[in-house]
């Protein structure tokens, strides 16, 4: 028997800024309003499905904000301004930024939305109307169709297609901060009926080894560069895991039992910090088995089980991803008709079950829960819908959350040193990869050393959660690689906050990106 576990990992960097209170780009709530609550809503159609989700802290802290009304978002207040009184600078930031969706899957399905883009691209004089049509397609088109379909008023939206009212228009936002209201209770809701596990992250999604010492970088690849200025504070990375399963037991009603480390990056130093918070088990990628095992060829017989981390602070069970399943739904079946790639993919399970005949086995599928439907037709609801069934169907496999397979499987081998890197590469590049990784880990270095001491700041708090902040993994994994200059400009954004905040001037080197 194939036990088969499913781990959705949900999460967005962090783009409010602390002193205004604005975010800098929507992402958390288009992506709200397309990914959170359909993911786990379409499990009530498939009872015998279970699942896990990894619920990143400051992702649902960014949720509450838009819930709670406390956050700005500069395209959700031009997204209300009636079209009739948009300034040209007003204008142009629409034209720049509302047809920020996937073409092919997304715009090219809604005729209208994709005469405006074709329109654009054209540079042809935009009508009043035209823009009014603009404002409401880049809303309705990141709600997932389940949505557009299920709301009746979305659903006569859809259908008219064009000529949308104001009134449409107020219809189309207000129903996407009602559905960003359901996400937190439908995950508690689901979990409290045992299909879910839901697990945690760090809280601000920090690259938890390089917290504890920039220098672990060399463990996985002695080619690394490093800041000239290391980061080493490890207590920061036992503070960003106690606050996420403080957050998670406040939000839920009850402590986490797994851990999805920021991006499954592991190293025995962050261990003791992790069993100390009570988290049981957390998942890591297939080549930190194999290196830990210091085995240089894939071997499935040992990656099909989970493993235990017996140090002198306690235990932790681990289990670790396979790597080519998960990466096939998460990079390669959007290009293939839904049933296809089932067919595929139970293809897959089905030799593998061969091949371990009677022996039940754990094949976990761990990757990210939101980015790679965009690029599915239908925000891959077909694909999930007929993956579901056929799971559902199986007589060889059975669906299960990581807690319920450890429970009547405790893991029979043990891991004595863990190799330290992350999913990419088994080592901590996307990180720390480039002067520029090292150079952005210098500037943050230097700025916690403010907080060194005997402190004394009007705004400590605010100055400590700026910095948790700044320690997220998405500053790095962009510095240097930033097509748009977005995330550089953010880093930058939140570095010169701090400053701020400790009552001290920001370096002049702030003013500059981070590439010159």
């Amino acid at each position: 028997m194939i036990y088969l576990a499913f781990i959705f990992h949900m999460h967005q960097p962090y783009y409010k800024d602390l002193l205004t209170q604005e975010t800098e780009l929507p992402w958390v709530r288009l992506h709200g309003v397309k990914d959170y609550l359909d993911m786990v809503e379409i499990l009530k159609k498939y009872p015998a499905i279970h699942k896990t989700f990894n619920l990143v802290p400051s992702l649902l802290e960014q949720v509450e904000d838009y819930v709670n009304g406390t956050i700005k978002d500069k395209y959700l207040e031009l997204s209300y301004k009636p079209a009739a009184e948009l300034n040209p600078q007003e204008k142009e930031f629409i034209l720049n930024n509302f047809f920020s969706v996937n073409k092919d899957k997304v715009i090219a399905y809604h005729p209208r939305y994709y005469d405006l883009y074709f329109k654009k691209l054209a540079k042809k004089e935009f009508e009043v109307q035209d823009y009014l049509d603009l404002q409401v397609w880049f809303n309705l088109a990141w709600i997932d169709p389940s949505f557009r379909q299920g709301f009746p008023e979305l659903a006569k939206i859809v259908g008219k297609a064009r000529f949308f009212t104001e009134e449409e228009k107020r219809i189309v936002l207000e129903k996407q901060i009602e559905i960003l209201k359901q996400i937190i209770p439908a995950y508690k809701s689901f979990s409290e009926s045992g299909q879910i596990e839901n697990t945690v992250t760090p809280f601000y999604h920090p690259i938890l080894p390089l917290l504890c010492d920039t220098d672990v970088a060399r463990e996985a690849n002695t080619k690394s560069p490093l800041p000239k200025v290391g980061f080493a504070y490890p207590q920061d990375a036992k503070k960003q895991v106690d606050m996420a399963v403080d957050y998670f037991r406040q939000k839920f009603g009850s402590a986490p039992v797994g851990m999805w480390p920021s991006e499954e990056s592991v190293s025995e130093q962050i261990l003791p910090f992790i069993i100390q918070s009570g988290i049981k088990w957390i998942v890591a990628d297939e080549g930190i088995l194999f290196k830990s095992l210091k085995t240089k060829k894939r071997d499935t017989k040992l990656l099909y089980q989970p493993y235990l981390l017996k140090r002198k602070e306690g235990e932790l069970n681990i289990v670790f991803r396979d790597r080519n399943l998960s990466d096939m739904i998460g990079f390669v079946y959007h290009s293939w008709k839904a049933e296809l790639a089932v067919d595929d993919f139970m293809k897959h399970l089905s030799e593998i079950n061969n091949t371990f005949k009677d022996k039940d086995i754990l094949v976990t599928i761990a990757m990210d829960g939101e980015n790679a439907w965009e690029y599915y037709t239908n925000d891959g609801h077909d694909f999930l819908s007929a993956l579901y069934q056929r799971l559902s169907d199986s007589k060889f496999i059975k669906t299960t959350t990581v807690a319920e397979y450890l429970k009547n499987n405790p893991p029979k081998r043990q891991i004595k040193h863990i190799a330290a890197g992350s999913w990419i590469y088994s080592d901590f590049g996307k990180w720390m990869g480039n002067p520029y990784k090292a150079k952005a880990w210098e500037w943050l270095a230097l700025a916690r050393k403010e907080l060194e001491g005997d402190i004394n700041i009007d705004k400590l708090d605010l100055a400590w959660k700026q910095m948790y902040v700044l320690e997220g993994s998405d500053w790095f994994w962009w510095a240097g690689e930033d097509p748009d200059g977005s995330f550089d400009k953010l880093y930058r954004l939140h570095l010169t906050n701090f400053y701020n905040i400790i009552g001290k001037e920001p370096p002049a080197y702030l003013k500059k990106p981070l590439t010159t």
